[in-house]
């Protein structure tokens, strides 16, 4: 199995009531990937921190290889997530792939 785990920071330029509707965007888009990608075996996004965070959204997610991940990464579904609602609206991503 592999997870694939990214921490996004939301552009400074959203007011707080952006942020909250964003994070739910995100979250509803990424974890309605669910049964649409072949090899996805879980997806969670978390958006609600604890005021010790420097990130503003995480994704947690596993698939059944490293094959899965990277056809995740071109699959129209979410291209289309990562391109309407999580790059036009995030500063900052860190990703962490790993074996489990």
């Amino acid at each position: 199995m592999v997870k694939h785990i990214i921490l996004w920071q939301l552009k400074d330029e959203l007011t707080a009531d952006e942020k909250i509707k964003v994070k739910a965007d995100i979250k509803a888009g990424l974890e309605g990937l669910a049964g649409q990608i072949p090899g996805l075996i879980d997806i969670k996004v978390q958006t609600e921190c604890l005021g010790s965070s420097n990130a503003d959204v995480m994704l947690d997610s596993s698939f059944e290889d490293e094959a899965s991940l990277k056809g995740y990464a071109v699959h129209p579904a979410h291209v289309a997530v990562a391109d309407g609602v999580v790059r036009p609206n995030t500063k900052t991503r860190v990703c962490m792939d790993f074996e489990q």
